[in-house]
């Protein structure tokens, strides 16, 4: 209880993993918790982070972990349920101290809610364009959702797939009306609207969804990946919970991912800083930065 570290790192996706790789040689002392490894763990074949491909979600954090662990990194699997911060050192679980935090438990993109969505997973239901468009080639897919992410997906899925189904609950979007007409201009979009996607089926991957309108008329849609885009809630309670500013439910971190609270660093998807790009490698690249501003911190405190 006594054991003052310089540095906890809360998360152990790739944010809170780098973090822990470049506060370990600035020789700080340092333990990382979290419950899992995030989205990227669940994520299927990683083809576009440079120097490794292609590799499975789940190995590249074993990866991750593996390099953390070589270093002499602490790494601690843990609910995290509570921080405070009192007398300049910040206290995690009632048990865990330091002089300075960096938070970074990431998100999740909002899910289906379908009891197969687990099933299909990695096998046909994805949350991210950019990361597997290209399995997609010359295939049928569907986008479910009606905001701004949802029509960059189709745009992104357009240069890969021979036919997108974008489905919307609604008949209006939310998207920039700039980016629905330019995806209504494309001939491999088909619309459909005022509909929900109620079962998923296949035979160990997804081979058509069924969905129905807003008549209660249900159909089936044969398609071969369904991406599902209906926004994402970054893990942010713990945070606000202790004072931290947030800007649409994101922290506001500036440049060197501080906060408004001193010693309290924020890094990866539950940043105002990546919401810009969710992507494996801008929540990295916010590790780092949060441990080199973590160091110059405690270097100034002492």
């Amino acid at each position: 209880m006594d054991n003052i570290y310089d540095v906890i790192i809360l998360g152990y996706g790739p944010a809170g993993l780098n973090a822990a790789i470049y506060a370990k040689r600035y020789g700080m002392t340092l333990k990382i918790i979290g419950r899992d490894a995030g989205i990227i763990a669940e994520t299927g074949e990683v083809e576009n982070y440079l120097g490794i491909y292609p590799i499975n979600g789940f190995e590249l954090t074993q990866k991750y972990i593996e390099h953390a662990k070589a270093l002499g990194v602490e790494v601690e699997q843990d609910e995290i349920t509570k921080i405070e911060k009192k007398d300049n050192i910040f206290i995690v679980n009632d048990k865990h101290k330091a002089k300075t935090l960096i938070y970074a438990l990431g998100g999740d993109k909002r899910k289906l809610d379908l009891e197969e969505e687990k099933t299909y997973r990695g096998k046909g239901i994805a949350y991210c364009a950019t990361c597997d468009a290209a399995f997609y080639k010359k295939k049928t897919v569907a986008v479910l959702g009606g905001g701004n992410s949802a029509f960059e997906s189709v745009k992104i899925l357009n240069k890969f797939a021979d036919k997108i189904y974008l489905v919307h609950r609604r008949d209006q979007f939310k998207a920039h009306q700039k980016l629905v007409d330019e995806i209504k201009a494309l001939d491999k979009v088909e619309f459909v609207l005022n509909s929900v996607v109620t079962k998923v089926t296949g035979d160990n991957k997804v081979e058509a969804m069924i969905v129905k309108d807003k008549d209660n008329n249900e159909k089936e849609i044969k398609v071969d990946g369904i991406f599902v885009e209906f926004g994402y809630e970054a893990n942010t309670d713990l945070a606000s919970n202790i004072g931290v500013e947030l800007k649409n439910n994101m922290i506001d971190v500036k440049a060197d991912m501080s906060t408004n609270i001193e010693g309290f660093f924020a890094a990866g998807d539950c940043t105002n800083g990546s919401n810009v790009m969710w992507q494996l490698i801008t929540a990295a690249a916010e590790g780092a930065i949060a441990a080199e501003s973590a160091f110059k911190f405690s270097h100034k405190q002492n």
